[in-house]
C-alpha cells in the first residue's frame, strides 16, 4: 500500500502551552515504521510544491500571496489560530507540502486503487480565507486539479471528521463534478455550517453503533448514485471518545471499524479511494498517533484482501 509522507510535515515550534495541531504527523509516520505497519519502500514523498498560480485554480490570488509573503493581516492570521506561526516560511513550506502530499496520494491511489497519507484533510480553508487551523484547502484542491488535468471526470470528498467539511464545501460548491458527504456533529464547530450536496449531523455522545450506522446507510447509496471515479477520503479521529474537541462517542475498535467499512465500501464498487488522516486533539501525541493509524491499518489489510 503506497504511503505519502513529507519530512516538511514536522511542525514549526511555538511558545510553551501552545500545541501545534500538525506536530502528530511526524509520530503517525515514525510509528507506522516503528510497528512494521509500512516499511520505508512503500513511502512517496511529493516531488515539489504547488506554486500559488497552481493553487489559485480553488483560492483568491490575493490570499495566496499574502500568504505566500507571510503577510496575512492580523484578523486572518487569528481565524486560522495558529498565531505567530502562520507567518513563518516554514509554514508557508509545510503547509503547501500537505497539499502536494495530498494530490499525490490521489495520484498514488488511482494507480493502486488504495493509497494513504500521513497528513491532509484541511477542510475548513475557504477560498479567501483559513480557519481551524487550515490555510489551504488541500481536498478541494486536489480535486479540481485532477479534474482539470482530465485524470477523473467526477471526485466524492467522504469528509468523516467531527467537524463539518465547511470549507470544502463552500469551495466545491455547485460544481457537478464533485460530490461533498459530510458526517459530523452537529453542536460542534463551525457555528454557520456550509451545505455539503449531503450532510449528515450527528447528536453529542453518538457511540459505535449509531455512527456506523449513519456512515454505512448513506455511503454505499452516494456511490452508486454519483458513480465516482475517486473518493477522497477524510478519516478524521476526533469523532473518538476522549478527543479534546470531539462531543461524539466513538471507540478505538469503532475507529477501526469505520476505516474497514469505508474502505471496503468503497473498493467494493471498484472506486479508488485515498485515505487522509484529519483532525485529532488530544495531550498524549502518541496516543493521538495510534488513533490515526487506524487509517493505514484498515488500509493495509484491504489491499491484501482486494490484491491491489
Amino acid at each position: 500500500m503506497p504511503v505519502v509522507h513529507h519530512h516538511l510535515y514536522s511542525a514549526p515550534q511555538l511558545a510553551p502551552g501552545h500545541r501545534f495541531p500538525m506536530q502528530v504527523f511526524g509520530r503517525i509516520y515514525e510509528r507506522l515504521l516503528r510497528t512494521g505497519t509500512i516499511h520505508e519502500s512503500q513511502v512517496h514523498t511529493p516531488p515539489a510544491l504547488p506554486t500559488d498560480e497552481e493553487l489559485s485554480i480553488v483560492h483568491c490570488p490575493d490570499y495566496l500571496a499574502a500568504f505566500s509573503s507571510c503577510s496575512l493581516d492580523a484578523q486572518l492570521t487569528r481565524r486560522i489560530g495558529l498565531r505567530e506561526a502562520t507567518a513563518t516560511p516554514l509554514l508557508v513550506a509545510r503547509t503547501k507540502a500537505e497539499v502536494a502530499g495530498t494530490l499525490l496520494t490521489a495520484q498514488l491511489a488511482l494507480k493502486h486503487g488504495l493509497a494513504c497519507n500521513t497528513a491532509g484533510g484541511t477542510h475548513h480553508a475557504f477560498r479567501d480565507f483559513g480557519s481551524g487551523y487550515c490555510i489551504l484547502n488541500d481536498l478541494a484542491f486536489t480535486a479540481h486539479e485532477l479534474i482539470r488535468r482530465g485524470a477523473v471526470a467526477r471526485v466524492l470528498i467522504v469528509d468523516l471528521d467531527v467537524h463539518q467539511g465547511d470549507g470544502t464545501a463552500s469551495i466545491c460548491a455547485g460544481n457537478p463534478a464533485i460530490f461533498t458527504l459530510s458526517v459530523h456533529c452537529g453542536s460542534n464547530f463551525p457555528a454557520r455550517k456550509m451545505t455539503s450536496d449531503l450532510d449528515v449531523a450527528l447528536p453529542d455522545g453518538t457511540g459505535d453503533a449509531e455512527y456506523l450506522a449513519a456512515v454505512g446507510e448513506v455511503l454505499p447509496g452516494v456511490i452508486q448514485d454519483f458513480a465516482p471515479d475517486l473518493v477522497l477520503y477524510d478519516a478524521g479521529v476526533d469523532v473518538h471518545e476522549a478527543d479534546a474537541l470531539g462531543r461524539l462517542c466513538v471507540t478505538d475498535a469503532g475507529l477501526l471499524r469505520r476505516e474497514l467499512l469505508v474502505l471496503d465500501t468503497c473498493l467494493g464498487a471498484g472506486v479508488p479511494v485515498a485515505g487522509y488522516v484529519g483532525g485529532g486533539y488530544d495531550d498524549d501525541l502518541e496516543v493521538l498517533a495510534a488513533r490515526h493509524c487506524a487509517l493505514h491499518k484498515a488500509g493495509l489489510r484491504m489491499f491484501k484482501d482486494y490484491s491491489l
